[in-house]
């Protein structure tokens, strides 16, 4: 056997795909479980240890975990939680669209950075497929340190832990990808085609804190680097659009104007619909199901605003797949 038959016969690609993460149940001993592990990441919580650490146990993991658990309840489905169930269904066909268009299998496995399926499972997995080449596809296609950063930094640690050394490569980001902003473009007109157009649409992506972004962590910049694309790509005017910030936690400063904050605004000026689409979540989630579509919708309707409408996230659209297989594409410089 030739030198150059043999490599390739040994060349095996695997993509690990990235999200948050999500309890196991809606449940105050899972949400216990898994926002303990969130909130002690200093990835996410930039605190000192020693102050929040003993914080984190004895207060807040008190607290939260039980209104957590109502908010996940609210969203809950039969075949379990909402992220997982889009997510898997994501990876499902990612693997299909792979093979189709390179030709040869690309092993794809899903992690989760908090909760299951772990990093640490899905890197088993693509080992024991015999993955040679390594591509990790964080899917946040806005780069931000609490969690593109924080994502490469617990796989890392895994393939350390496991002694496992594939050539390795990563995606920082896809906020700009042609494939993405057109998928994205599309969602909201097939949206619109199906219901009709708002008199607004508002571009709402998670915030960080404010202080986070003066340091230099580019994630605001790409947010909005998104948001001005998409509404380039639906022919908006400025006054047809706007970018906001939600899920706030703590007292600080976040990127703004919040999402909540901007939704009285617009009811204060009048009773008119809204759309809401959130670009910087590859699948619905609590954030975007929980509390979008329902609770900001409810606060929208209490303020005296119309209708909020909520333009369900990518998930599994076939826009997403062919933008995320080019990318992987690309990167595995797997021929096409």
């Amino acid at each position: 056997m030739g030198t150059e038959t043999r490599a390739a016969r040994e060349d095996k690609p695997g993509v690990l795909l990235i999200n948050l993460g999500t309890p196991d149940a809606p449940t105050v001993a899972a949400l216990r479980r898994y926002l303990g592990q969130f909130l002690a990441d200093p990835d996410v919580v930039k605190l000192p240890r020693l102050l929040w650490l003993p914080l984190l146990h004895l207060l807040v993991l008190r607290t939260r975990p039980a209104k957590s658990a109502e908010a996940y309840a609210r969203i809950w489905t039969p075949e379990g939680s909402p992220l997982l169930v889009n997510s898997r269904a994501l990876e499902a066909k990612l693997r299909v669209a792979l093979q189709a268009r390179g030709g040869a299998p690309v092993a794809v496995s899903l992690g989760m950075r908090y909760g299951n399926p772990s990093i640490a499972s899905a890197l088993t997995a693509l080992r024991e497929a015999g993955v040679t080449r390594l591509l990790v596809l964080p899917l946040y296609p806005q780069y931000a340190a609490a969690t593109t950063a924080s994502s490469f930094r617990a796989v890392s640690r895994e393939l350390k832990r496991m002694a496992w050394s594939p050539q390795l490569g990563t995606v920082h980001d896809y906020h700009d990808q042609p494939g993405y902003l057109s998928a994205l473009a599309e969602s909201v007109r097939a949206f619109w085609r199906r219901h009709g157009q708002a008199q607004k649409l508002l571009i709402s992506f998670h915030g960080i804190p404010q202080q986070v972004a003066d340091a230099g962590d580019p994630y605001a910049r790409q947010c909005h680097l998104t948001a001005t694309a998409l509404a380039r790509q639906l022919g908006l005017r400025d006054d047809q659009w706007q970018i906001c910030f939600q899920s706030r936690f703590g007292k600080a400063a976040w990127l703004q104007p919040y999402t909540e904050q901007v939704l009285k605004e617009c009811a204060a000026s009048g009773p008119r619909d809204l759309d809401v689409v959130c670009p910087g979540f590859a699948a619905d989630c609590l954030e975007t199901l929980e509390e979008i579509a329902l609770r900001y919708a409810s606060t929208y309707r209490e303020a005296g605003g119309g209708a909020l409408r909520y333009i369900p996230a990518l998930n599994d659209d076939e826009g997403q797949v062919r933008a995320l297989a080019e990318i992987v594409l690309v990167h595995l410089k797997v021929a096409a």
